[in-house]
This record gives structure tokens, sequence and C-alpha cells, in this order.
């Protein structure tokens, strides 16, 4: 397994904990992983796991590991430039929680190896063949939680007797599936749902909820959307001063104060 492959594979484990054993390393060697966030500016929860399960095998910023950070944030028409920047300074490999950016980098290189740490199914999206053979040069792990769509409809159901129009919070740039996931299943369980949309770069959250209050909404979803994970404080607030209980595809929305995920 030559020395990028060990790398790789030590990435890999680390995101997902698994106590695979230590891997020899070359000496003197510095390794350099671009990391793509769709956050707007760190914390980056994502990053800072990869980071703590890379230190588990050794590899420690600053010492053996250079992280070439870039958030896309509000400005996702540059996601194509900071991809580009990334394969000019030829890091070893491209990491990134958001799928835009994973589909920016499959399209900017076939050498540099991408490792994806997504929520939607990566065959879907197109960025693999397959799960059990991925081909090229993406590979990666996903949480799968678009499976869970029906699931959190019904959650709010079992806490919201007699519950028959859901919101859901969403961003009219996000081009994914999930919408359309949403709105399968809602029709499935017999319930309306009502779009809370907003538009980056600059939502309007406000305006969201008060179509949501004069929809007549009695819950809402929050998908995890990038320009919703660097606001929870701000929807949380809006959901507590609105009465509206909310399920939200990521526990940061619970840590910042909504009901439950």
């Amino acid at each position: 397994m030559n020395r990028r492959r060990k790398f790789i594979v030590a990435l890999g484990a680390g995101v997902l904990a698994v106590p695979f054993g230590p891997f020899a390393q070359p000496k003197n060697k510095i390794w350099r992983i671009g990391f793509l966030s769709g956050r707007k500016s760190r914390p980056d929860p994502t990053a800072d796991a990869v980071l703590q399960g890379l230190r588990e095998f050794g590899y420690v910023e600053g010492k053996n590991l250079l992280m070439e950070y870039r958030y896309v944030g509000e400005m996702r028409e540059r996601t194509a430039s900071f991809v580009a920047e990334l394969v000019r300074l030829n890091v070893d490999v491209i990491v990134s929680p958001n799928l835009e950016s994973i589909v920016a980098a499959k399209l900017a290189t076939k050498t540099i190896p991408i490792v994806f740490l997504i929520n939607q199914d990566p065959v879907a999206a197109g960025i693999v063949e397959n799960l059990a053979h991925p081909g090229g040069n993406v590979t990666g792990i996903s949480r799968l939680t678009r499976q869970l769509t029906a699931k959190r409809l019904e959650l709010l159901m079992e806490i919201i007797p007699g519950l028959n129009r859901v919101g859901i919070l969403w961003d009219a740039n996000d081009k994914s599936q999930g919408l359309k996931d949403y709105e399968t299943a809602a029709r499935a369980l017999k319930l309306q749902l009502h779009p809370m949309e907003v538009r980056g770069p600059k939502p309007d959250f406000e305006a969201a909820f008060q179509s949501a209050g004069k929809a007549r909404v009695a819950a809402f979803i929050i998908t995890r959307d990038p320009i919703f994970l660097d606001s929870t404080r701000q929807i949380a607030d809006l959901a507590m001063r609105y009465r509206l209980p909310s399920i939200g595809e990521g526990s940061e929305f619970i840590d910042a104060g909504c009901l439950l995920s």
C-alpha cells in the first residue's frame, strides 16, 4: 500500500472512530488536506472530528499535517474557485461535508483523492458509481440521513396529536432532492407540507416563520443546510418565539435549543 493510500485509509478510519492499528509514518512527510466547508467560518464540527480522528493515528496539525481550509458559506458561486486553489496547491486529499463542493472537486481533478462526509445518497447524487465500488478518485462516508425523512415526520406526529400541517425550513438555492423526499413522505402520511423558503446569502428567517404562522403550521423540519448550521441559535430563538416545535437533521439544532433530532 503506497503512502498516500495509507493516509487516506487513516483519514476515513479516523472519521469513523474505528480502532484500526496505527500506520507506519514516513519520516519528515507533511500531509496536506484541503478541507472544503459549507459553513462560513470555524468552528466546523466535521473538521474538528477529522482532526481528532487523525490524531489517534499520529497525524497532528502543525507537526506532520497541514490543513488548507476553504469556507464556502454564503459564497456558493466561489465553490469552483476554492476547489481550483486546492488543486493548484496539490493537496494530498480533498475532504468535504458539502455535496456541492464534492461535485465541484470531482469535476476539477481525476488524480487527487476526494473524501466525502455527507447526508445524501452518494449514488443518487452522482458522485460514485455504487456503494461497493465507488470508482474513480472519490470515496467517503454517507450518513444516509435522507433515509430518515419519513421517520422525522412520524416522530412529529407522535408528539403532536392531530398534526396535519408541517413546515420545512428550506434554502431555495439547494438543488438536492431533499425537498422532494419530504414531499413524497408527507403525501404518504397524509400531511400537508409547507415550504418555509429562504434564500442565501442573507436568509430572511423572520419572513419564513411569518409565512409558517399564516399557513397555520404546527411544527417544522430544519434541513442540514450550511446556512442553517451557521444560524442555529437564531432559528431556535424564532422557533420558541413562534411556539413551533422543530425537528432537525443534526444535533447542532438540539444544542441551540430546538426540540429534537
